[in-house]
């Protein structure tokens, strides 16, 4: 546990999330206010994208500048064009149960996107969830199953691991990435706390000792993770579980985390009192703090 001094950047927003260090500047989702941002280093705020009426989930570009976006109640994968349009690049609805969520673009345009696997929103009790893949072409494939709850995932190991978290099982889990983009060797990465039996959402809530959510790596490998229950955000090495906590300020959740800034070295959080979407689309209450960390992103 440490004494954390954090800087708030940028304007407040319904529920931040999913932070990408691009261009010089944070790209984020404002899940509830329906809208894609920017958020400069000096706080700069700039909307780049008002969605009608769905959440932007994970964020990535292809190689030809394309920004991609999860539409989470849509379950697809949407793509925004250097020109401004806006077009369907994959259907995930066939393959994803309860929302789409967070997304992992890699360097060729290939996507892994993970998805709830229920309606949290609606008080359905936790099911298993597939890790899918989306192709450069918009093709979508099962790359992996029986996740449950899979997110932020994120290359480790000079791009040849990928590691997912699994937020109702308190782990992550990692795939050796093939050079044709298949998931082989699945094991733990990293279990930090018990993973509770499948049940009622809220039993498996209050069990939860530790709740991975958006992520980011440093360049020793090892993961800064919110940790959407208990307010902090963790450094988690493979095998050894935590080995650094910041906490943030009282009354703040921390529901995601990047590592950008022009050195690498600046740790962004997406805060808020709490992950309610009724509430958190009522106010503008969700801050970005940042701080200083000593390793700089890989």
């Amino acid at each position: 546990m440490t004494d954390t001094e954090w800087t708030p950047i940028g304007a407040p927003g319904a529920f931040y999330e999913c932070p990408r260090w691009q261009d010089g500047a944070w790209l984020l989702s404002d899940f509830y206010a329906d809208r894609i941002v920017t958020v400069t280093g000096d706080g700069r705020t700039t909307t780049v994208l008002d969605l009608d009426g769905d959440h932007p989930g994970g964020l990535g570009r292809l190689p030809g500048g394309a920004l991609l976006f999860v539409a989470m109640r849509a379950r697809k994968v949407m793509r925004l064009e250097p020109d401004g349009s806006v077009a369907v690049h994959a259907d995930l609805a066939p393959y994803c149960e309860g929302p789409a969520n967070d997304m992992l673009v890699l360097s060729d345009g290939t996507a892994f996107v993970g998805c709830f696997g229920f309606d949290l929103n609606a008080g359905e009790h936790p099911r298993t969830a597939a890790l899918l893949c989306v192709l450069p072409d918009g093709t979508v494939r099962v790359a992996a199953e029986d996740l449950v709850f899979p997110n932020a995932a994120v290359l480790t190991d000079h791009g040849r691991t990928l590691v997912v978290g699994e937020t109702f099982a308190a782990r992550h889990t990692a795939f050796t990435l093939t050079p044709d983009g298949l998931l082989t060797e699945r094991r733990t990465w990293a279990q930090v706390a018990p993973s509770p039996a499948l049940g009622p959402a809220g039993r498996m809530i209050a069990e939860l000792r530790y709740a991975p959510d958006g992520c980011a790596v440093d360049g020793s490998g090892d993961l800064w993770v919110a940790d959407a229950l208990h307010g902090r955000v963790v450094r988690v090495r493979e095998r050894e579980g935590i080995v650094e906590q910041l906490d943030l300020p009282d009354g703040f959740g921390a529901f995601a985390c990047g590592l950008g800034g022009d050195d690498g070295r600046t740790l962004l959080v997406c805060a808020a009192p709490d992950f309610d979407p009724r509430a958190r689309a009522a106010a503008r209450e969700s801050v970005l703090l940042t701080t200083r960390v000593r390793v700089p992103a890989a």
